[in-house]
């Protein structure tokens, strides 16, 4: 079942709940009538790659990416459960007012001028996100390569005998991680450009060296102007 209404937070809900703003929200439930979550497993939920799902059945990623992204447009989500009676979570956005000069602004940006020929290299373990990813290079003229684990994306460059100019990867995925992999490919591809994407808060970011100076990353969710314009920028550079 899914609810939505209006609320707002006064100054003293938002003391009390640190990772509150005060001011008008959205809230949207999301409840089901399934088995709850156990005690024991309940803190645990938003952690990255935390499931109780047998191996190759999931990779414990769902709630974790909903945290960040909620979390990353100033929102928080709530989740209340109790085993053998369901879960509900609760996601509160704060509400924005959007002007139509807002709109043509977005409108004028276009990535037309941000075509190109080189070969980039998309590894992403989120086939939607990939595929995506992917048709909107190919759209602008670029020769893509897609791959789902760092460790296909290493057999892939092996046998490539072309160029490989830029790779576009996940930082946090299952086996080895977006880090290790460019590690791995700058040893054998010294010019190769890199791009990192994710999802994730920079508290858990932190820990891959992604967020130093220099690194090129881009946060999830991104548009595709965005995405378009900084794949340009890194190999103009």
């Amino acid at each position: 079942m899914i609810e939505t209404s209006n609320v707002y937070f006064n100054d003293e809900y938002a003391k009390i709940h640190v990772d509150t703003q005060p001011g008008p929200h959205v809230m949207m439930a999301i409840m089901d009538t399934g088995r709850g979550i156990d005690k024991e497993i309940f803190p645990h939920i938003f952690e990255p790659f935390f499931t109780t799902k047998e191996i190759s059945k999931g990779t414990g990623l769902g709630l974790s990416t909903v945290y960040s992204i909620v979390h990353q447009s100033d929102g928080t989500i709530q989740a209340e459960s109790e085993a053998g009676h369901g879960a509900t979570f609760k996601i509160f956005l704060p509400q924005v007012n959007i002007n139509s000069e807002t709109v043509n602004e977005k409108k004028m940006y276009s990535s037309k001028n941000y075509k190109g020929t080189e070969t980039i290299l998309v590894v992403e373990d989120d086939d939607a996100v990939r595929d995506v990813i992917s048709q909107l290079l190919t759209a602008h003229g670029y020769k893509v390569l897609g791959e789902s684990s760092g460790e296909e994306a290493l057999i892939l460059s092996e046998k490539y005998n072309g160029v490989i100019d830029l790779i576009i990867t996940d930082v946090i995925m299952i086996g080895m991680h977006g880090k290790e992999l460019v590690d791995i490919l700058l040893q054998q591809l010294p010019k190769l450009k890199v791009l990192y994407i994710s999802g994730y808060m920079d508290d858990t970011l932190a820990n891959y060296s992604i967020l130093n100076e220099g690194v090129n990353f881009l946060r999830k969710p991104f548009d595709a102007d965005l995405l378009i314009s900084e794949v340009r920028k890194i190999l103009d550079n």
